[in-house]
């Protein structure tokens, strides 16, 4: 099967039309310019995405190329490749750095071998255009614009844009998910979720520790905003003059309904994307510890069980059972997905709410940290003790049988 692919930017198209109507000329021109630029380069894709051998083995290897301010990313200069010194450019350095972080924490916690799981090389684009207001990968390659520094800085400064990008390939050659919609926002929530774990991950932050904030460090520090979304509250990342109230929900019953368009964010998928970030928040804080092991693990798999046009249901239900087959039935970290998930307005298929309820109540009361290590283990072992109890009375029986023969 063909698989569409597509830019995936990181700043949501709804933003840089409201810096559309800015009466700062310089501010209105650079969303203007960097609205047109994307909306050629989606032009464009489409026709270089129509050539095979799209995607090159490469053992993961990075190069990263200076755009010098210009569009055609075939006349970009290579600044960095992968066994060169490091670069006098410090927008190299960060993206080079970067996209190796991330081919490390998709190697290392989920033996992922590049972005398409077969080698897949990393190649970065800096200084793209003049003033351009976004980052994006386009199916290839990993392409930052500088800002216009005035509201937005340059994008190679935050780790978790980069890993959120590339994360757009790995939901592209494992789920597939399709950009519109409830899988369109699917698909923006996993790049949003492995994104901030590539950074919880490299600062080895536990899932209290962690800020859960999405680009924090793309806006300038005159504009008052602490990031582009924020998984621990949706709706909360910003709210100013320039840029309104964060619109995301954080629930079901605030699920925004927009047109399926390019103007309508393709159905909202950076908006309603807030309600499965705050899904995994909760199964993450519901487990503790590190997020990128049981709950990362957990979403990661349900990714790779999900297909093009999974819908928010189909995909709860997906985490709910793949809890199940890691960690097993009514395990702290099923418990957790079950909680979550209800608490965002969606009900696991087959487990009525008052079971919900009554399991939630009985996973938070037992999860108060080393109490529910301990009540775990002694669970373990008394599950342990009866499977020997019953092998020992098989033997014997077996043993019985032989004698009597």
């Amino acid at each position: 099967m063909t698989r569409t692919r597509r830019i995936s930017c990181i700043i949501p198209p709804l933003l840089l039309e409201k810096l559309l109507r800015s009466d700062n000329d310089e501010v209105h021109r650079a969303a203007l310019d960097t609205l047109l630029t994307t909306a050629g380069l989606r032009g464009e894709r489409a026709i270089r995405a129509g050539f095979s051998g799209v995607t090159t083995p490469g053992n993961g290897r990075r190069t990263v190329f200076d755009c010098q301010n210009g569009r055609m990313l075939p006349s970009a200069i290579v600044a960095r490749p992968e066994d060169g010194p490091a670069s006098t450019d410090d927008a190299v350095n960060r993206a080079f750095n970067g996209l190796g972080t991330t081919h490390d924490f998709y190697h290392e916690v989920f033996n992922r071998d590049s972005i398409d799981d077969r080698g897949m090389r990393l190649d970065g684009y800096v200084h793209f255009s003049v003033e351009y207001n976004n980052a994006f990968w386009d199916g290839q390659e990993m392409v930052f614009g500088d800002g216009d520094g005035k509201i937005f800085t340059d994008f190679t400064g935050s780790l978790d844009v980069i890993a959120h990008e590339l994360t757009h390939g790995v939901t592209e050659n494992t789920a597939g998910l399709a950009y519109h919609d409830q899988p369109g926002a699917l698909n923006e929530s996993a790049s949003d979720v492995f994104g901030s774990l590539v950074k919880q991950w490299s600062l080895k932050q536990s899932v209290e520790e962690a800020d859960w904030l999405i680009g924090p460090d793309v806006f300038t520090p005159g504009i008052d905003a602490d990031a582009l979304r924020s998984m621990k509250a949706p709706g909360q990342a910003y709210d100013n003059a320039l840029f309104g109230k964060d619109p995301q929900p954080d629930h079901m019953s605030r699920f925004v309904h927009l047109p399926s368009s390019e103007r309508g964010d393709n159905g909202g998928v950076h908006i309603n994307s807030g309600i499965p970030n705050k899904a995994f928040y909760l199964t993450a804080a519901g487990i503790g510890g590190f997020a990128w092991e049981a709950a990362g693990a957990i979403w990661y798999e349900s990714l790779r069980a999900s297909s093009a046009e999974t819908q928010f249901q189909e995909f709860a239900n997906t985490t709910y059972r793949k809890a199940a087959e890691l960690y097993g039935d009514n395990s702290t970290e099923q418990l957790a997905v079950l909680a979550a998930w209800h608490e965002v307005g969606i009900q696991i298929s087959g487990v009525p709410a008052g079971v919900v309820r009554g399991r939630g109540r009985a996973h938070r009361n037992g999860s108060a940290g080393s109490t529910s290590s301990t009540d775990a283990l002694a669970a373990l072992s008394k599950q342990i003790g009866v499977l020997t109890t019953q092998v020992t009375g098989l033997a014997k029986d077996v043993a019985a049988l032989k004698g009597k023969k």
